[in-house]
């Protein structure tokens, strides 16, 4: 059986299609009229949530759902696909030296000591990782991460972190010594290396030294 056009009646048999807006195609008006108001329900409720809502945005509040690996998925993404295959240099007695002291000057704060860990990395979020303490199975910071991973941390930071971008504070040298160093920071090192890692940071002295002004100098007359 077909419809017929003259007819004002509609078709009765389960197996018509009467056109459109037969049976299905009002269920298909009311699935997409569903899917507009709820693309348009979604981003007003998370809007709503965000302004008068309690969104985890201090450090001890509970993180979101799933944030970890959210975040964790493109970020390692990235650097897979940005980092170096390997170090331009070596992991020689000066390049471990100076890596210690560039460490020491600019990491240890956050990311500790032999022996040491920074007393505020804890209450961080996300809590700063302790690169001379063992973890997993006694591994040693991120001595089993690629060194190219570790030097486009360095050079690049990560968002919403705390970890700044050095790229533009140290030079490439100081960024690969560095790394290398944090690569091998399970392996024996050298005496001075070893003393500028387990001596303790000592902030008042420093704070003292930039506060306390140089003597005057006898000037001739």
């Amino acid at each position: 059986m077909t419809c017929i056009a003259e007819s004002s009646s509609p078709c009765k048999d389960a197996g018509e299609e009467c056109g459109y807006f037969g049976d299905w195609g009002l269920e298909r008006m009311k699935f997409l009229l569903g899917l507009v108001v709820g693309l348009l329900i979604l981003p007003i409720a998370v809007m709503i949530y965000l302004r008068v809502g309690h969104p985890p945005v201090a450090v001890a509040d509970r993180p979101f759902l799933l944030e970890k690996q959210i975040v964790r998925a493109p970020l390692q993404t990235r650097i897979e696909k940005e980092m170096p295959a390997s170090a331009p240099i070596e992991a020689s007695g000066t390049n471990l030296t100076t890596g210690a002291q560039v460490y020491r000057e600019e990491c240890a704060g956050c990311h500790g000591l032999y022996g040491r860990p920074s007393a505020y990395a804890a209450h961080m979020y996300p809590k700063a990782p302790q690169l001379w303490a063992p973890h997993r199975n006694g591994v040693v910071g991120v001595s089993d991460d690629p060194v190219g991973e570790t030097e486009w941390k360095v050079v690049n930071g990560i968002r919403l972190t705390g970890m700044p971008a050095f790229g533009k504070v140290l030079n490439a040298t100081q960024i690969w010594q560095v790394s290398v160093l944090l690569k091998n920071a399970g392996q024996p090192m050298p005496a001075d290396v070893t003393k500028l890692l387990t001596t303790p940071l000592d902030y008042g002295a420093e704070a003292a030294a930039v506060a306390t002004p140089s003597p005057a100098q006898p000037t001739n007359h």
